[in-house]
């Protein structure tokens, strides 16, 4: 067998078994004991009379019980049908009841005509109406009169042939009575129609219950087929009661009340198989037709046939063709012709109708966008419907006689010929149709860039073959494609995204390249993208981005991956090739890794200009037992690790990497449980006029003490270790300290000014936190309003100049602030290039000298000079100039001769709790030092410097090593 032969052959569906076979072994066995009882006379002639008489009655009582209790108990279609079959074997046994009591319980000749006469009459016309119910029923006019006129036909040709050879001379009287004649006609009469009824409806029963159905028409034929023989001369004269013909008509009841069960099964009707399974049933092949149907549509003409032979046996015999025969035969002529005509117009309007159907069915198929395949069960395309020109442009009758395994990809026939072998050897019931995608050759007109086409089938089973509803689903397939490729890739520079690249990775760490321990994942990122985005434009920076994929993707190997992970960060997964040597690894991977830092750090051409990023990159090594998601980690802290070390290079990861992000989360979680239990405590350092030595206002400083006592400084608590990098956490923990910070010195300073102590409070903020959406004016000005305290009691610092934060923004936002009232201070300034830059955009009200300009003012005349030029810049634009870190009494001399108007630090007082700050207020001032007089003032330094007199003395002058930070205090004061 051919390919497409194979593809389409199935081997039968299995069906259920048959139903149990005792009922129909026990009916034979008793109806052959009655038969072989009747054949041997049954042992006397008593006996034999009496079975039958009385068995006859009661195999009769037995169908009719029988039929009656089903037609109860069961409420089916044919209901009336059985019990119609009831009422007449009801007659049959009381006929043969009442033939007993005269044969056998009175010992007298039955009478002509008797009861059993009249009840043997009613044997015939429940019956012959049982049976009009389970014929199936005409739907038209004209099915009604040809079913009448068929039973006509058969009726008239039975008389005919009858009276021809016997009725004709059981019609002479000869004497007897009238009711005499009459019966010998009536029973060969009645079974003549019963006859035709049974003959007229076998090609008519229905499909529902046609096992039943059939029992009960060959209980009545053979009941018929008995009551004919009876009828006979020959016969009749010699019968006597249990002779052999009593077992026809026992064996005719005892099948009639078998017949209603046959279809039943554990108590439960079962539907005939064709109609519960009708695909089941074996197909005729093309151009057939099945017996019934031929014998069905002969009937009448055979009708006809036997009507014409009873007329030829009266002229053969040389007898005069009888009155009744002529009559009959004429009546059966003018009944074929009339249904011959009713069945020509009836043909003919069938005809119109199914040319109707079959242009409708025609315009839809042709009209179709799918194209409907008829494919034979050898594989050969029969039919292919027009649409196919369209579709697959390819012209149907093209397509008509090729084999189909020829026309499908052949990467697909496998597939498909598999799924078509299951559909065709599963149950239609539970699949009636199946579905099947491939590629299909396509024609000139549509054969795109490869020639095939993706097309998607209905498939259904026609005739042992199979129809295919097909439709061309390229342009889906593609979307679908596309989708796919877009969701596992960047849309600007069609990398991998990061969920591909992961699940690269996790195959490279779990699957059969698990143990390449040289496999290594590179981590990277553009150090100066963001500076492109503002200086440039976005656009300009998604055009090095794109460039910058190209280079990656084309630096990678064959068999390497790179992908884009968000922003400016990209990766890459480098293969290993079995390396175990771990310095040699680490020599070739920094080797691939360096190459694409120098690669990647190359000039980007864009708009007509060169920029130039340089490329940070971190690799961490597929160690065993490591999992996806840390090895991504691992290259990460790697990477991060490059910048903070200079950005531009590349850095193998080091497991003390993540000792520190571990340190951070630990440092993280003891913060927010220190801002939770109140752990924090504010001190206040005050400002202090260099002239008078007015106290003119506090800074406010956050202190932590820690459960060993020991105050932390803001830069010890949020420091994350010398080579950390400030994450987006420790920005959180900053932000919340910097809102508790606020909050908590404006609510001291209002207590502080109720209580008549009038120096404004400083607050240093950073310049992140300043621009942020959460800490807007209207903020501020309510957090002033709540606790009472006047606008001009609050002055915030600028910590420091973060690139990152637009100066614009910056400038609007302390603009806002300063329209409140508040002052805006600069801190920090001469320690950086961005400093000169905030001066000049930025609205400054007071200038903090950076602590590191007051170091070596004393020491240094370079340092002098700066620093003297910086206070004379403040004097010029009208600012209040503020010294950090005046720790020795000779900085405040020079600071002094130099035009600076106030310092802070240890010369005047370190930070003080809140009672020895309102001490220090409530004296208002500390002394200055004076080196020119006799009486110059010494100050208490603390150092090994020889003290000097005229300095802070008392409770509040507490000692302070000289040169330390005023911004760190190792310990509380008392």
């Amino acid at each position: 067998m051919s390919a497409p032969g194979a593809m389409l052959s199935r081997s039968p569906a299995q069906v259920g078994g048959p139903p149990s076979a005792v009922p129909q072994i026990g009916l034979a066995a008793v109806c052959g004991g009655y038969a072989l009882g009747a054949s041997v006379g049954w042992g006397s002639p008593y006996v034999a009379m009496f079975m039958g008489d009385f068995g006859l009655s009661v195999a009769a009582l037995v169908a009719a019980v029988s039929c009656g209790l089903y037609a109860r108990w069961y409420h089916t279609p044919f209901r009336p049908a059985w019990m119609l079959f009831a009422v007449s074997s009801g007659m049959a046994g009381l006929g043969n009841g009442v033939w007993g009591w005269y044969e056998v319980i009175k010992g007298a000749t039955v009478p002509s005509p008797s009861l059993a006469d009249f009840c043997f009459l009613l044997f015939a016309p429940p019956a012959i109406v049982g049976l009009l119910v389970l014929a199936k029923r005409p739907v038209t006019r004209a099915g009604w009169v040809c079913l009448g006129l068929d039973a006509w036909l058969i009726a008239g040709s039975l008389l005919t042939l009858s009276w021809s050879l016997a009725l004709a001379h059981t019609a002479q009287f000869h004497g007897r009575s009238v009711a005499q004649s009459a019966l010998s006609l009536a029973y060969p009469l009645l079974d003549i129609v019963l006859v035709s009824m049974v003959l007229a409806l076998h090609f008519r029963r229905s499909s529902v219950h046609r096992s039943a159905v059939n029992t009960a028409i060959a209980a009545l034929a053979l009941t018929v087929l008995c009551d004919a023989l009876f009828s006979s001369p020959l016969l009749r004269e010699h019968y006597r009661s249990g002779q052999i013909l009593d077992a026809g008509w026992f064996a005719g009841s005892m099948l009639l009340a078998y017949a209603p069960w046959v279809a039943r099964r554990s108590g439960r009707e079962l539907v005939d198989e064709d109609a519960a399974q009708p695909v089941r049933r074996p197909q005729p092949p093309p151009g057939s037709r099945p017996i019934a149907g031929s014998l069905a549509a002969l009937t009448p003409y055979l009708a006809a046939a036997v009507c014409t032979l009873g007329i030829l046996t009266n002229v053969l015999d040389g007898r005069r063709i009888d009155r009744v025969v002529l009559f009959t035969g004429c009546a059966v002529v003018l009944a074929l012709v009339v249904r011959q005509g009713i069945m020509l117009l009836d043909n003919i309007t069938l005809t119109q109708e199914l040319a109707q159907k079959e242009n409708h069915f025609r315009s839809l198929v042709q009209g179709s966008s799918d194209v409907i395949m008829i494919a034979a069960p050898t594989g050969v395309l029969r039919y292919v419907s027009p649409a196919a020109a369209g579709v697959y442009g390819r012209d149907a009758e093209e397509l008509v006689g090729s084999e189909l395994a020829s026309l499908i990809h052949p990467e697909d026939l496998g597939r498909v010929v598999h799924e078509v072998r299951r559909f065709l050897a599963s149950s239609p019931e539970a699949e009636p149709t199946t579905r099947i995608e491939c590629r299909f050759r396509a024609g000139g007109q549509r054969s795109g860039g490869d020639g095939w086409l993706n097309v998607e089938s209905t498939v259904n089973r026609h005739h042992g073959g199979l129809i295919f509803n097909s439709r061309d689903v390229t342009e889906r397939v593609r979307l679908q494609a596309q989708l796919q490729h877009n969701a596992s890739h960047d849309a600007l520079t069609d990398l991998p995204n990061r969920a591909l690249f992961t699940e690269r990775v996790t195959k490279a760490v779990t699957g059969r390249r698990a143990s390449d321990h040289d496999t290594a994942v590179l981590y990277i990122d553009l150090d100066g993208f963001k500076q492109v985005n503002d200086t440039i434009g976005h656009q300009a920076g998604d055009e090095l981005l794109v460039q910058a994929a190209r280079r990656l993707a084309e630096s990678v190997r064959a068999g390497d991956i790179a992908a884009r992970l968000g922003g400016d960060e990209f990766a890459a997964l480098i293969t290993g090739d079995g390396t175990r040597d771990r310095a040699a690894r680490e020599y070739r991977i920094h080797e691939i890794a360096d190459r694409l830092r120098i690669r990647l750090s190359d000039p980007y051409r864009i708009d007509g200009r060169d920029v130039r990023v340089a490329a940070s990159i971190g690799v961490a090594f597929a160690d065993p037992g490591i999992s996806p998601a840390g090895l991504l980690r691992n290259a990460d802290l790697a990477m991060y690790r490059a910048k903070q070390a200079g950005k531009g290079r590349v850095e193998l990861y080091a497991p003390q990497m993540q000792d520190e992000v571990t340190h951070r989360a630990e440092l993280a979680t003891k913060l927010r449980t220190a801002l939770h239990d109140g752990e924090f405590a504010l001190l206040h350092q005050p400002v202090v006029d260099l002239a008078s030595g007015r106290i003119t206002a506090v800074a406010a400083h956050a202190r932590w003490r820690s459960a060993e006592g020991i105050l932390f400084t803001p830069a010890e608590f949020l420091r994350v270790g010398a080579r950390g990098r400030l994450t987006d956490a420790d920005g959180a923990r900053a932000a919340e300290l910097g809102r508790w910070q606020l909050e908590e010195a404006v609510a001291q300073a209002a207590v502080r000014h109720r209580a008549g102590h009038k120096a404004p409070v400083a607050v240093r903020l950073s310049a992140r936190r300043l621009v942020d959406r959460a800490l807007p004016p209207k903020s501020i000005e309510a957090l002033l309003a709540r606790h009472g305290l006047p606008s001009g009691a609050l002055v915030l610092e600028l910590s420091e100049s973060d690139p990152r934060v637009p100066l614009d923004d910056l400038e609007r936002r302390l603009a806002a602030i300063r329209r409140l009232g508040v002052r805006i201070a600069l801190a920090g300034f001469g320690s950086g290039c961005a400093a000169m830059g905030a001066l000049r955009r930025l609205p400054i009200d007071v200038l903090r000298l950076d602590r590191e300009l007051i170091d070596g003012v004393v020491e240094s005349p370079r340092l002098h000079k700066i620093t003297a030029g910086l206070l004379r810049i403040a004097s010029d634009l009208g600012m209040q100039s503020v010294a950090e870190g005046v720790d020795l009494p000779e900085q405040v001399l020079a600071l002094r001769s130099m035009g600076c108007t106030h310092g802070q630090g240890l010369a005047f007082s370190g930070p003080l709790d809140e009672q020895r700050l309102r001490r220090a207020l409530t004296r208002g001032s500390y002394p200055v030092p004076d080196l020119t007089g006799p009486g110059r003032a010494v100050v208490l330094s603390g150092s090994a410097l020889p003290a000097r007199h005229g300095g802070a003395t008392g409770p509040d002058a507490l000692p302070h090593p000289p040169l330390r930070p005023n911004s760190e205090t190792s310990v509380p004061p008392t």
